[in-house]
């Protein structure tokens, strides 16, 4: 089992290289396999050895061979992190059908997030590529009840669409089309526990991106980030989630009907 996990995690660190490539490509209308991987600043071409998963990055001190000028951190802290997520993959969802729509879920982040960081673009060709690949995933495993997926593409659709127009524009339709695809996959309940999550997530670090002057007042911030957070903590742990929320309510109205009656009992 240590095997499977340990090779789960060099292809993470692999596919993670490659996502890299595709974030970066796809919405420059570039091809992903020609030309080969250079250094954005001086344009040497990577050797082999240059291109190894985090390990070519701590070799070189985080620069470039050629013209020793910083390479960008971005590109291994991807390739760590999709080696991480393929690893939390099976330990949460197990080893069931499923995993391979958590994969490809993780997989559509990846490369989601590294567009949406550099050009604050979600491109339509991933989307489109990524909705044929789940369409098919959901068809051999279904959500129960299977409507479940129609309805959530709906209700995510409708719930984004309203916000871009109410934000007049603060709310790419990028995302709207993001969540369109996320109803499908994940139904009612965890796209709309996606989004809250997410709004949380963006509302918390924006809020300390502001205090330490990281961004500025009014700066456009990529939401695709926090979607990817928020959805895969959804996909993950949405129905604990949900089960804690609901105790609580629970809670909370037997405290309050407590409340309630108590003056009666001193009548």
């Amino acid at each position: 089992m240590v095997f499977i996990y340990c090779y789960l995690f060099i292809l993470g660190l692999v596919l993670g290289s490659f996502y890299n490539v595709v974030g970066l490509r796809v919405p420059l209308n570039k091809s992903i396999i020609r030309p080969r991987s250079t250094c954005t600043k001086c344009g040497h071409l990577l050797k082999t050895i240059e291109l190894i998963p985090v390990a070519s990055y701590i070799i070189q001190k985080g620069k470039c061979r050629d013209c020793q000028k910083r390479i960008s951190p971005i590109y291994p802290i991807f390739e760590l992190l999709t080696g991480i997520l393929f690893i939390i993959a099976p330990l949460v969802v197990g080893w069931s059908s499923e995993l391979v729509v958590g994969l490809t879920l993780i997989s559509m982040f990846m490369i989601i997030v590294v567009s949406d960081i550099h050009y604050m673009i979600i491109p339509d060709k991933i989307l489109i590529w990524f909705a044929g690949i789940f369409l098919i995933e959901r068809f051999f495993w279904p959500l129960t009840p299977w409507w479940d997926s129609l309805l959530g593409a709906f209700i995510g659709f409708v719930l984004l669409l309203m916000i871009a127009f109410v934000s007049k524009g603060g709310m790419g339709f990028g995302d709207v089309k993001l969540y369109a695809l996320l109803g499908g996959i994940l139904g009612v309940k965890l796209v709309l526990l996606s989004f809250f999550i997410s709004t949380l997530f963006g509302s918390v670090i924006g809020g300390v991106a502001l205090l330490v002057k990281i961004v500025k007042q009014r700066q456009p911030v990529p939401f695709g980030p926090f979607i990817a957070g928020g959805t895969l903590t959804a996909y993950f742990w949405g129905s604990d989630i949900i089960k804690i929320y609901l105790q609580f309510l629970n809670q909370v109205f037997l405290l309050g009907g407590c409340v309630w009656l108590f003056p009666l009992l001193l009548l």
